[in-house]
């Protein structure tokens, strides 16, 4: 069964990580995705990253499997025109750079509009298109800190966090569902549109209770792992070097079952913890009392009679136990890509499922620079050999 976004085709300006990461959600969905980029700039995130374990980019396998790649110099006059006549068979047209850069180009939405009247365009930057601070150039942990999140992320002792790579994924996902949204508007009415995503709105999105207790009066606050309602309530040191145990207890009775698994039954009824309100009271005394007992558990095997006493709990789990996990390669969340060097890496799939039979994730691995120009200049455009040659001798194609 054909995935559900086939037939849509995407040229891919996007850069980084925020806006790769949408156009790879769509392609893992359907979509055509051709990534456009060149050696004089080719991503940044193509350079090799040994800090990863191997000295690949895998900061950019992990938004370009499943994509195609050109090569075109867009410093070039001819080269924009190229790009054009990519777009100009798309459906949807998504860029992540600096607000103007694009206008400046000549690859702007009106510019691309009169190349295709019904184009969806997608525009992610760290502040959008317009107001104050759209010039403002940014990076996941600006997004975090200018959305109120790094602020709230941290120990109440302790400096905000922060945050990085989530930060990214969430404008893109929330990217995919706005251009989906504008292709659906258009085949209700023909008309393309403009899509416009500021990343630091997107952050501001997830702090939506804090807003509300700040505009009550009340003053938000680091809280580390701890919740305002339930305790215990956190991650714990287990046993071993580095080994964690995440926990929460959401009621009386998992409270009473939680003292039965640590031995100390009596703690049920000391009147520090006897209910919810007096364990959050004492939640210092309380932590301390809990972490004594998971310190000499197996942080996996103590999640299991957690989970079998009805609380929800799991080791804090390294990468690689994530990569070889049965559940998640089972559900095809963890799948074996083949990569242009023939070898099978893991790689992440899509978070989703759809029903009947429709196969949605990755099929293809990371694209070499230009791998499929054939495809795209050939089949796509109907660019003759020596066309071509000619585009390519004058570093257009390069």
């Amino acid at each position: 069964m054909a995935k559900p976004l086939a037939g849509i085709r995407i040229a891919d300006f996007t850069v980084h990580n925020a806006g790769p990461f949408c156009t790879h959600l769509l392609s893992q969905l359907g979509a055509e995705v051709i990534k456009i980029e060149s050696a004089m700039r080719p991503d940044a995130f193509r350079k090799p990253h040994p800090v990863y374990g191997r000295m690949g980019p895998a900061t950019f396998d992990q938004v370009a499997s499943t994509k195609m790649s050109v090569r075109i110099n867009l410093k070039k006059a001819e080269g924009i025109a190229l790009a054009k006549r990519i777009v100009a068979v798309s459906d949807i047209a998504a860029e992540s750079f600096r607000p103007g850069v694009m206008d400046r180009l000549g690859l702007g939405y009106e510019a691309l509009k009169a190349v295709k009247d019904d184009i969806v365009m997608l525009s992610v930057s760290s502040s959008g298109q317009s107001g104050p601070d759209s010039h403002f150039a940014g990076y996941a942990p600006l997004f975090g800190a200018w959305g109120g999140l790094g602020e709230l992320t941290g120990y109440e002792d302790g400096p905000p966090v922060e945050i990085r790579h989530v930060m990214d994924h969430t404008v893109g996902m929330n990217s995919a569902v706005a251009v989906m949204a504008a292709l659906q508007r258009r085949r209700a009415t023909g008309q393309g549109g403009h899509v416009d995503v500021a990343a630091r709105e997107v952050a501001a999105s997830l702090v939506g209770d804090m807003l509300l207790l700040a505009a009550a009066g009340g003053v938000p606050a680091r809280q580390g792992n701890a919740h305002a309602r339930m305790a215990p309530h956190g991650v714990y040191p287990a046993k071993g070097e580095d080994r964690w145990l995440a926990f929460a207890i959401t009621s009386d009775a998992e409270w009473r079952a939680l003292t039965g698994l640590m031995g100390r039954a009596e703690l049920a009824t000391d009147q520090r913890f006897v209910d919810e309100p007096h364990r959050q009271a004492n939640r210092v005394a309380l932590d301390a009392i809990v972490s004594e007992w998971t310190v000499t558990q197996d942080a996996n095997e103590a999640a299991a009679k957690l989970q079998q006493a009805g609380i929800g709990a799991h080791a804090s789990w390294t990468t690689p136990e994530i990569a070889g996990d049965e559940h998640l390669r089972a559900r095809r969340a963890i799948v074996e890509v083949a990569e242009p060097d023939g070898k099978l890496r893991a790689a992440v799939g899509v978070p989703m499922r759809l029903s009947k039979g429709a196969e949605i994730g990755i099929h293809r691995g990371t694209p070499k620079l230009g791998e499929h120009e054939d495809h795209v200049y050939g089949n796509l455009l109907g660019i003759g050999r020596d066309e071509r040659r000619a585009l390519e001798d004058a570093e257009v194609i390069y």
